[in-house]
């Protein structure tokens, strides 16, 4: 069977993880490791592979790419490669603009490609399990903390962290937003550092979530209410219970819930995301494999920037 051959564009923390699912992959042929980091060569050399500063020196050499650089760098970079003909994997958010987001779409769509998006939850054991088991969701409430992480520098904690269960929540509510409101403070840097939303769907259901980088443990944690059962799901330790009534005679006198815990076979999130990235690529499509997901977790991200932005208290005019 031939190999794909893979690059990974950005040997950050996230990146190296990449390059070290890529080189244990049977069906993958990890060609070149790239970052305007020299230092980063050394990872390169510790797997075998090449290692370049210029991710335009891969271009034509490759099948698939990861592009996992800043937010601000991802349409450039990822518009590149679509248009050498490259399935591309892009580190979440897609792009840091919609117009842009669309432009990839598009390009990905007329070149017959994958464009994947990394929304790592989608893949998390938990929420695989928890979403067979999730119907006719009423209040979803999140919380997503964690410390304060200075690699992080192109943007706030709304499309660092909050996008992850903005896209998981659209794809378990599955109602178009009728309002939101949100606010968002900035403490250490000039984005916002800590945010919270309130989303109401057209079907009625709620969203509340609440993201940090200011939290010295990390916690990302998902409740979720339906009309017969409350949902619990930990995405760290990939754990999770289920809330039910446990019979209609109990609750007719007095009530009594049933508490069970989901049956959860861990995994490496990113390895199951990755395998499924080179799958795609494998099978190849007639028509384009645009993540639109990710665009419709873009938009609603922008629009609770948008809202942070007006929520935000007004000077005080001097008299």
């Amino acid at each position: 069977m031939k190999k794909l051959k893979a690059a990974v564009i950005g040997v950050g923390h996230l990146g190296k993880s990449h390059a070290r699912i890529y080189h244990e992959l049977p069906n993958v042929d990890l060609v070149a490791l790239c970052d305007i980091n020299p230092e980063q060569k050394t990872q390169a050399d510790a797997l075998g592979t090449n290692f370049t500063a210029d991710y335009r020196s891969v271009l034509g050499q490759v099948d698939i790419a990861s592009i996992v650089t800043p937010t601000s760098t991802h349409y450039t970079i990822a518009k590149d490669f679509l248009n050498s003909g490259v399935h591309v994997l892009i580190e979440k958010p897609i792009t840091s603009q919609l117009d842009e987001a669309d432009e990839l779409i598009e390009i990905s769509r007329q070149k017959k490609l994958i464009l994947q998006v990394g929304h790592l939850e989608r893949y998390n054991a938990g929420f695989r399990k928890i979403e067979r088991i999730a119907k006719n969701v009423r209040f979803i409430e999140v919380h997503r903390l964690g410390p304060f992480n200075p690699r992080i520098k192109d943007c706030g904690v709304v499309l660092d962290l909050m996008i992850h269960d903005i896209d998981i929540i659209l794809q378990l509510v599955k109602s178009e937003i009728e309002s939101l409101d949100a606010i968002g403070i900035n403490v250490l840097t000039a984005y916002e550092d800590i945010a919270n939303v309130r989303i109401k769907f057209k079907n009625k259901a709620i969203a509340d979530i609440t993201a940090s980088r200011l939290t010295p443990e990390a916690q990302r944690k998902i409740r979720i209410f339906q009309e017969d059962a409350y949902i619990s799901l930990d995405y760290v330790t990939q754990s999770g219970q289920i809330f039910r009534k446990s019979g209609f005679a109990e609750a007719l006198f007095g009530g009594k819930i049933s508490r069970e815990q989901i049956d959860i076979q861990k995994e490496e999130p990113l390895r199951a995301e990755l395998e499924d990235f080179v799958k795609s690529a494998e099978r190849g499509t007639p028509s384009g494999k645009p993540d639109l997901d990710a665009r419709n977790a873009l938009k609603v991200a922008l629009d609770i920037l948008k809202s942070i932005e007006e929520n935000a208290p007004k000077p005080l005019h001097a008299f």
